[in-house]
């Protein structure tokens, strides 16, 4: 691990009770929903991490508890570090609470979980779709979600998939 990072994860380790993994040299910290919001601000005030990086999600289907993981990216670029935060979430109840009054930028990458995702933000401000039409029924990043399929074309069947391929009307 990085020396610069080791008073980070130290303090997030002991103050959250965080589990520490690390792989390829990049650090991983598993803690719970609750803490969060202030492990984030933390990170902000505290160690200089200025920006939310990435935000996105994991389902584990069928697994369900916990279902899903929410990963979080901060980066510092004044000491040039880079960290993950993990929250696992159960399948009956995806709630996270929002970081939008710690990281802006974390509104869109929020709204995105809920489109994709289906996990719901917690004190979210706009909370709605960003990816896909307002009246779309499900989230397409589910693994449960059911996939569509359009049969790949080749030389020895274009005419079979012509046939059943619709036309424009003239």
């Amino acid at each position: 691990m990085n020396e610069k990072l080791q008073p980070v994860v130290d303090a997030l380790t002991q103050r959250f009770d965080a589990q520490v993994s690390e792989f390829r040299g990049q650090v991983r910290l598993l803690l719970s929903r609750e803490h969060i919001v202030a492990a984030a601000t933390a990170l902000r005030d505290e160690f200089g991490f200025e920006m939310l990086t990435e935000q996105t999600a994991v389902d584990y289907w069928p697994q369900e508890s916990p279902r899903f993981h929410i990963v979080y990216g901060f980066t510092s670029w004044q000491h040039n570090l880079r960290i993950l935060l993990r929250v696992p979430l159960p399948g009956d109840d995806p709630v996270v609470p929002t970081l939008e009054n710690v990281y802006p930028n974390a509104n869109w990458h929020e709204r995105e979980l809920w489109d994709m995702f289906g996990i719901r933000v917690d004190g979210h401000s706009d909370l709605r779709r960003i990816l896909m039409p307002h009246d779309w029924v499900g989230h397409p990043l589910r693994k449960d979600y059911p996939l569509g399929y359009e049969e790949v074309q080749f030389s020895f069947n274009h005419e079979e998939i012509q046939v059943r391929k619709p036309q424009p009307k003239d």
